[in-house]
C-alpha cells in the first residue's frame, strides 16, 4: 500500500510517498481501506514536531479517514467486512490502509459520499464537543465563531445554528464572510478591516457574546476577552495565528467568564460512548439538511504536501481532502 510519511522534522514539500506491507488488525481492531482522508491544521504541526503528540519518525500524518472495512480482528462484533465507516486516529491517516480500534470507527449514512464523510469526523466532532458538551450552549444565546470559513469554523457555525443559537462569524475576507453566512451565520465581520470587539458589542446590545469559539488564538483571543458577555464561555480550540495567548485572570474575574480548553483528540478516547452519540446526532442533522459539509479542494494522496501548502495559504474555504482513487 502507498503511504505518505514524514521521515524527519518536515515542511509539507518534504513529505515522501513510500510502499508498505498491508497491515493486519489485532484484538479489537479493524482494517480500513481508505477512500479519502481530510487535512487539519494540526497535520502541519505534527510533521514539524510542534504538536502535542510527537510520534517517532518515520510516520504518516492525518487524523481522519473514510473507507471500507477490509478485515476485522478477534473480538470485533460491531463491524464486518464491507462496512462503510469513518474513523479517527492519533496520527497515520495518510495511507491506503489503516488500523484502528473498533470503538474509534463509526458507520455513516449510505447517502453520504466518501469525500464528504472524510471531512466530517474531526471538524464536526470538535465543534460538537466544544459547543454542546463543554460550553452547553442554549437556544437564543449568541455564539461568536472565529475563523468561520475554515474547515473547523464552518462546522461551528452550522452546529451552533442547529442548536438554536444566534451566530456572529468572523473571517479575514469578504468572500469568507459570505461563505460563513451561506452556512447559517446571522452576521459576519471582516476582521481585516479593523478590530472586531466593538462591532460584536454593537451587535449584542453592548453585552458581548455568550460563547466564543476560537481556533485562531493570538490577537483574536485577546480581543475576544473584551467582547464576551458576563458569565460567558471562551472555547480554546487552537492557535492557527501562531501565538499562544496568555490569559489575564482579572478579566475572567470581573466578567465571571470561563476559558475552556477543547482538546478533542483526548475526548474521543476518554469518552468513546458519548462520541458515538455525538455522531448519531450530527448525522441526523446532516440528513435533515442542517449540516452541509463544505469541501473546498481535493487532491490525490501523493499530492499531500501540495494540499498542506494550500491549507497553510488560508485561501481555501472549508476542508481539503486527499483521495486514494
Amino acid at each position: 500500500m502507498r503511504a505518505v510519511v514524514a521521515q524527519k522534522v518536515s515542511a509539507p514539500n518534504e513529505l515522501a510517498v513510500i510502499d508498505l506491507p498491508s497491515p493486519e488488525p489485532g484484538e479489537g481492531q479493524v482494517r480500513i481501506d481508505v477512500k479519502a482522508t481530510a487535512l487539519n491544521f494540526a497535520d502541519t504541526l505534527i510533521i514539524a514536531h510542534k504538536y502535542q503528540v510527537r510520534p517517532e519518525f518515520p510516520f504518516s500524518p492525518g487524523f481522519e479517514v473514510a473507507g471500507v472495512v477490509s478485515a476485522v480482528g478477534p473480538g470485533v462484533t460491531d463491524f464486518q467486512i464491507g462496512d462503510r465507516v469513518i474513523a479517527t486516529m492519533d496520527y497515520g491517516a495518510y495511507r491506503e490502509q489503516v488500523i484502528v480500534e473498533d470503538y474509534l470507527a463509526h458507520p455513516f449514512p449510505e447517502e453520504m459520499d466518501f469525500v464528504t464523510a472524510a471531512s466530517f469526523p474531526v471538524a464536526y466532532g470538535t465543534s460538537y464537543v466544544g459547543l454542546l458538551r463543554r460550553s452547553h450552549i442554549s437556544p437564543g444565546e449568541t455564539v461568536l465563531v472565529h475563523g468561520a470559513a475554515g474547515g473547523v469554523g464552518l462546522t461551528a457555525v452550522e452546529i451552533a445554528k442547529a442548536a438554536g443559537a444566534r451566530v456572529i462569524a468572523t473571517a479575514s475576507a469578504d468572500a469568507k464572510c459570505a461563505a460563513a453566512k451561506a452556512h447559517g451565520a446571522d452576521e459576519a465581520i471582516n476582521i481585516s478591516e479593523g478590530e472586531f470587539k466593538d462591532r460584536v458589542k454593537e451587535l449584542t446590545g453592548g453585552n458581548g457574546a455568550d460563547v466564543i469559539y476560537d481556533p485562531v488564538g493570538g490577537d483574536v483571543f485577546d480581543q475576544s476577552l473584551r467582547c464576551i458577555n458576563w458569565g460567558g464561555r471562551l472555547l480554546i480550540i487552537g492557535f492557527a495565528a501562531g501565538r499562544i495567548p496568555q490569559i489575564p485572570a482579572n478579566l475572567l474575574l470581573v466578567k465571571s467568564c470561563s476559558a475552556i480548553g477543547v482538546f478533542w483528540s483526548s475526548h474521543r478516547r476518554r469518552e468513546p460512548m458519548t462520541l458515538r452519540e455525538d455522531y448519531r446526532q450530527l448525522f441526523a442533522w446532516w440528513s435533515e439538511g442542517k449540516l452541509k459539509p463544505h469541501v473546498g479542494a481535493t487532491y490525490p494522496l501523493e499530492a499531500a504536501g501540495t494540499a498542506m501548502e494550500a491549507l497553510l495559504s488560508r485561501k481555501v474555504a472549508g476542508k481539503i481532502v486527499l483521495t486514494t482513487e
